[in-house]
């Protein structure tokens, strides 16, 4: 029960998160939000690291290490990939990879489910689909690099949940400063490359991305940029945006290692998945966008395949 509530706590954070890196990808590029973000998530880390301590083993640095460039090259993948292909398609393939990746490495290890388990884990994977669905009117095609470029980047925020799970459990937040630390790195790089010609716009959707602090909410008729932004406010939703994306790491690491069930990795990863619930739910309050029937039976159906999950 702690692991399905730390699980789905941890993604709800993570779509609050995406949300304000959305609104601050409108004035400036989401690669540039995501590695800021980034950064900032460091800060409230190296305090945790204080307060609750940890320990920084060869393991645990080292799969901190993996996280981070396996998140890292996620979101960079995801950018390449939203910019070349329709969102409305390469999202939800991205969020499915990054859900099913963990799911059939544990089964790989041994494993062994229960039907209720299996159900609720084939209806949560049917729920991220319907969430992350959004419409795309920019008439791109699907090709098999946008594919590739999708699927590749789903198995990169798969990692994270596969490499957390393999820390040491008495590593309490050190493998998550690790991570952070180069995955500001890696982004800050990428962030200072010349900008290339992409899609008008150039952002990613915060709707389909796991750890993907810096991408944009989805479209809508609503969904329109205001053309007054203070500065100050725009810094304070690009830290809080840092803030909530470290914090939903933490619950994703302490529902890995909340108990010892083989099934944890297949639970937490699909759960984590679910993380465009809270940016679709929040754009509707904050933006009046609305929510397709399709997105509300996705909501509907991830919270029952929650307490499925709480029941196995």
């Amino acid at each position: 029960m702690l692991t399905v509530v730390l699980g789905l706590s941890g993604a709800l954070v993570y779509g609050a998160a995406d949300f304000l890196g959305g609104l601050a990808s409108r004035r400036l590029r989401p690669v540039t939000v995501a590695a800021v973000a980034s950064a900032v998530g460091i800060v409230p880390l190296l305090v945790g690291l204080l307060v609750v301590g940890g320990r920084f083993s060869a393991s645990a640095t080292l799969w901190g290490a993996v996280a981070g460039v396996s998140g890292g090259v996620g979101v960079l993948l995801l950018y390449r990939a939203l910019a070349i292909g329709p969102m409305s398609v390469l999202s939800p393939l991205t969020a499915v990879f990054a859900a099913v990746v963990p799911v059939l490495v544990a089964v790989l290890r041994g494993t062994t489910l229960s039907g209720l388990a299996v159900a609720a884990l084939a209806v949560a994977v049917v729920a991220v689909v319907l969430v992350a669905a959004v419409r795309d009117s920019s008439g791109a095609r699907v090709t098999a690099v946008g594919l590739v470029t999708a699927a590749v980047a789903g198995c990169g925020f798969g990692g994270i949940v596969l490499a957390y799970d393999l820390t040491p459990s008495d590593s309490g937040v050190a493998p998550l400063v690790v991570a952070r630390a180069l995955q500001a790195v890696l982004l800050g790089v990428a962030a200072v490359v010349p900008r290339r010609t992409g899609r008008p716009g150039g952002a990613a959707d915060p709707a389909t991305a796991a750890d993907v602090p810096g991408s944009a909410v989805p479209p809508g008729p609503t969904a329109r940029p205001r053309r007054s932004v203070r500065v100050p406010r725009l810094l304070l939703v690009v830290v809080a945006c840092g803030v909530l994306d470290a914090l939903a790491n933490v619950c994703v690491q302490a529902a890995l290692h909340a108990g010892d069930d083989p099934a944890t990795l297949p639970v937490v990863s699909v759960l984590n998945a679910l993380y465009p619930i809270g940016t679709v739910v929040l754009a509707g309050i904050v933006l009046r966008e609305r929510l397709t029937p399709v997105q509300w039976a996705g909501i509907v159906l991830a919270f029952a395949a929650s307490v499925g999950l709480a029941l196995t």
